[in-house]
């Protein structure tokens, strides 16, 4: 049976579609470049900036307490979107070079103990993949059915338009048509931006224990040399790092950002579903609106906390692998990769929480602490 090919970029073409869509991608076009950049500015001005700004235009101006939740939330989360997506289509360009690092790495794979692993990272990503369907379908599916259940006319979400909706038909199918649209762009945005990095966080922690398994063998095989072994194993490791720093820059402030739109949106849920909102479709949409906010960072800091883990394990596959037989060369060079895997490696967002699992409790703590001081305000 012929060897599967290890290619982890296979993993990142949908986020590629995804980016060309949002016309951002304007690096990966070659034909048609001009028109293509026409399009993508087009397409931000109308969706990525004036999408959140005709939100923000009706805050707490709406007919019903419940239209001004409603507003609240999608407004936040859109902004949120916004500036997430601009700042990934600014820094992009890193992404290729995340590229070129995990070709590198993907040559050195080999053995069916190396190829297993990278066989998990199939299932783990398709998990992920689960997960954000599992968000967006019953949001986008709720919110529909909720603007579909309106006995009078009105829009599916509470917002500003510079023309009367309310008392022609002809305006009242656009503005619909440019939410329906506006929020399509707005999901998709949200789904590469939060998809993204748990990908290659899945993919880093996968190479890092291909490289563990590696680091085991040297030594093993007596028609290798062990010494050259080695010193590709502290290469792969420094691409590694490279790899991981280099993500760490191109995630660091729209993971803070989505951190704190998490902590801020669950709290507003959670205080609407409890003290204001009393309609039975948008209490629905509210519960799962709730429970999506979390899930939005969760693969993320799983994948965090896996990185974190294994790095901190790579000195353990060090003296593993059949060291005691070899030279003092390869012996001063083993322990000088020892020193540098000691060292604690970790995603930081914004410079100020870990891209880790107690970042995701700890985003459900604040939310429950805002919640908290709600209750204390009403009383």
């Amino acid at each position: 049976m012929a060897e599967e090919t290890v290619n982890s970029l296979i993993f990142l073409r949908s986020h590629w579609t995804a980016w060309r869509v949002l016309g951002v991608a304007h690096q990966r076009i070659e034909s048609w470049r001009n028109l293509y950049i026409g399009y993508g500015i087009i397409l931000n001005l109308l969706v990525t900036l004036c999408y959140p700004f005709h939100l923000g235009m009706s805050l707490f101006q709406n007919r019903t307490l419940t239209e001004d939740i409603l507003n609240l939330t999608t407004f936040v989360t859109c902004t949120a979107c916004s500036l997430k997506c601009l700042i990934y289509a600014y820094n992009l360009k890193d992404v290729m070079e995340m590229e070129r690092l995990l070709s590198l790495l993907d040559e050195r794979v080999k053995g069916p103990g190396q190829r297993a692993i990278y066989g998990k990272v199939k299932v783990q990503l398709r998990n992920v993949l689960y997960i954000f369907i599992g968000i967006y379908l019953p949001i986008a599916f709720f919110a529909e059915l909720s603007f579909l259940r309106k006995e009078e006319r009105g829009l599916m979400y509470p917002a500003w338009f510079p023309f009367d909706w309310m008392n022609s038909t002809r305006n009242f199918c656009i503005a619909n048509v440019y939410q329906i649209v506006g929020i399509s762009f707005q999901l998709l945005q949200n789904y590469v931006s939060d998809c993204f990095p748990a990908v290659v966080l899945c993919l880093i922690s996968s190479h890092i224990k291909m490289l563990y398994k590696r680091l085991e063998d040297v030594g093993m095989d007596p028609e290798e040399d062990p010494e050259k072994e080695l010193e590709a194993c502290i290469t792969d490791h420094k691409r590694l790092i490279k790899l991981f720093r280099c993500l760490e820059a191109f995630i660091s402030l729209p993971m803070f950002i989505q951190f704190t739109v998490t902590a801020l949106n669950v709290c507003i849920g959670i205080a609407a579903l409890v003290f204001f909102v009393s309609e039975p479709m948008a209490r629905i949409y509210l519960i799962f609106y709730s429970m999506a906010m979390p899930l939005q960072i969760f693969p993320s800091c799983y994948f965090g906390t896996d990185n974190e883990y294994w790095f901190g394990k790579l000195h353990y596959a060090a003296f593993s692998c059949n060291w005691h037989t070899q030279n003092r060369s390869f012996k001063r060079k083993m322990m000088l990769f020892v020193e540098q895997s000691l060292r604690k490696i970790t995603a930081m967002a914004g410079g100020m929480l870990r891209v880790h699992l107690d970042t995701f409790f700890s985003t459900l703590k604040g939310a429950y602490s805002l919640f908290t001081l709600i209750i204390r305000l009403r009383k």
